[in-house]
């Protein structure tokens, strides 16, 4: 492992490149990163970093992402086949007939999405700036797309608004079910329960908190808590117990587990940087319209 590490930093080097990491993917491919954080963190991260060649250890929306605010920077995927299903839980068309229908709609895209639906959407969102972004927009209506249970957990906050939901999920989050939660509080009755708004309202409701991933590592960080049930990914162990070496972490007794973002090895990564496969490559007009929203974004939630 230490001479793939040793490559890697040596062809880092060489072609001028910065690997960024994802919370969910594997610990071993965290601990090379140059840096590891939520969807927001990195989108805000690729526009600021110096290096001309990015790699990003994630899923595909994550590169395409960065190629969409980066154009003149090499954006390399570890994995091209690392995809987000729900990336693609919504339709081109319904967004249309959507803004035909009703005059005074923002059409909401999480950041979780392909760079063809953010081209057709207002503004992108992640889960720790959603709430504030709405709030912000003029809008009465808002088309919130893809995940619906992200939308259901903002309009729940925002009831002066009307909400037009989108049938899409996450896979690991959707399936955390109610009856494990039950069962691992009653196993942990000391612990928090840490709950990322990917998962169902029923969920939400068993939380001490709700929050994105890098709002759950904060908030374990900071509490006087030694223990937590953690519904969302397990990749977060990593840095919760690197942050956190006093405190106890549990899953909610089943497989928490992204098979995407664990298709990324360090393997990988030094494969990319020797041979500059899996480039990130976007039609110039739709990267134009996809950057619109994903700016807006940045802007609002400053």
């Amino acid at each position: 492992m230490s001479q793939i590490v040793e490559e890697i930093r040596a062809l880092k080097e060489q072609k001028d490149a910065v690997i960024l990491a994802h919370y969910y993917v594997n610990d071993e491919v965290q601990e090379l990163a140059d840096y590891i954080g939520d969807s927001y963190y990195l989108a805000k991260l690729a526009t600021e970093v110096t290096q001309k060649t990015i790699v990003f250890c994630g899923v595909s929306f994550m590169g395409e992402s960065a190629k969409i605010l980066n154009p003149e920077k090499t954006v390399l995927m570890p994995d091209a086949a690392a995809d987000c299903p729900m990336a693609h839980m919504a339709d081109v068309d319904k967004i249309k007939k959507v803004k035909e229908e009703y005059e005074d709609v923002a059409v909401v895209c999480y950041v979780n999405s392909t760079a063809e639906l953010k081209a057709h959407s207002d503004v992108c969102v992640t889960s720790s700036n959603a709430l504030k972004i709405v709030r912000a927009l003029p809008n009465k209506r808002i088309y919130f797309i893809p995940d619906e249970n992200l939308g259901r957990y903002i309009a729940s906050k925002v009831p002066e608004k009307e909400f037009i939901f989108n049938d899409g999920f996450c896979h690991v989050h959707t399936s955390i079910s109610l009856e494990n939660v039950k069962k691992a509080k009653e196993a942990k009755p000391e612990a928090k329960v840490l709950v990322h708004p990917e998962c169902k309202l029923e969920i939400l409701k068993e939380a001490d908190y709700i929050g994105s991933t890098s709002g759950i590592i904060d908030y374990a960080t900071a509490s006087d808590a030694k223990e937590f049930i953690i519904c969302t990914e397990m990749g977060v162990l990593y840095e919760l117990q690197q942050k956190n070496p006093d405190k106890k972490f549990y899953s909610v007794g089943h497989r928490q587990y992204c098979p995407n973002m664990k298709k990324i090895s360090p393997e990988k990564v030094r494969n990319v940087l020797m041979t500059g496969e899996n480039e990130v490559v976007l039609e110039e007009t739709m990267r134009v319209r996809a950057k619109e929203p994903l700016v807006r974004m940045l802007q609002l939630a400053r």
